[in-house]
């Protein structure tokens, strides 16, 4: 199982995230957005697996700002403070968010 964490150090849920795998033992790659931005394909990739509603986090500071822009995509990639982390990708499978009940299922 590759593991990867996308979120930011001070985020509480990126940090339950952080914690929840290595109370099982499971080795992570953290990937702190504030300094290494998702990329494009990266964030395709999570779009694939869970849809793009699931990543915006509309209680975000920055999404009233930026809520009435038409593509959803870019407006990710460029305001990235209003992606809902953690992002959390196994091979092909994502999630946004805490989803303990789907990282379950992964290890099995």
């Amino acid at each position: 199982m590759a593991i990867q964490i996308f979120g930011t150090k001070k985020c509480r849920d990126t940090q339950k995230a952080l914690r929840y795998f290595k109370e099982r033992g499971i080795p992570v790659h953290f990937v702190n957005i504030a300094e290494k931005p998702v990329s494009g394909g990266e964030l395709d990739a999570v779009i694939r697996s869970c849809g793009i509603e699931a990543l915006i986090d509309t209680a975000a500071k920055d999404y009233a700002s930026v809520q009435y822009l038409a593509d959803k995509r870019d407006m990710l990639l460029t305001h990235q403070a209003v992606i809902k982390t953690p992002l959390v990708r196994n091979g092909n499978a994502a999630t946004a968010g805490i989803r303990e009940d789907i990282w379950k299922s992964w290890k099995k």
